[in-house]
C-alpha cells in the first residue's frame, strides 16, 4: 500500500491548497495594499509566486491524470476548469481529489 503522503494525488492537493492560499493573499492583502496605500510591492512579490503555483498545479494535474489514467471527461477537465475559477482548487480538493487520495 502506498504511503498517503507520497501519493501523486496528495501532492496535487497540496499544490492546489498553496495556489488557493496565494490567491487569497493576493486578492485580500496585496491588491488592497496596492490601491489603498499605493504600494505595489506585495503584488509584485506575490503575483509571480501565484502564477508559478498556478502553472505547477496545471502541469501536475496533467501528469497525475496520465499516471492515474483518469478519464478526461470524468475527472481531468473538472480539475483543470476548477483551477481557472477563483477558489476552485478548494472546491475540487473537497469534491474530487480527497476521494481519489
Amino acid at each position: 500500500m502506498k504511503n498517503k503522503f507520497r501519493s501523486a494525488v496528495f501532492k496535487l492537493r497540496i499544490i492546489g491548497m498553496l495556489e488557493g492560499i496565494s490567491l487569497l493573499f493576493l486578492l485580500f492583502a496585496a491588491v488592497p495594499r496596492k490601491y489603498i496605500f499605493q504600494d505595489p510591492s506585495w503584488v509584485k512579490a506575490v503575483g509571480p509566486v501565484h502564477g508559478i503555483l498556478f502553472l505547477w498545479f496545471v502541469f501536475n494535474t496533467l501528469s497525475v491524470a496520465v499516471e492515474q489514467q483518469w478519464k478526461f471527461r470524468q475527472i481531468t477537465w473538472k480539475v483543470l476548469l476548477a483551477c481557472l475559477v477563483p477558489f476552485g482548487t478548494f472546491y475540487i480538493d473537497r469534491k474530487i481529489l480527497k476521494r481519489l487520495d
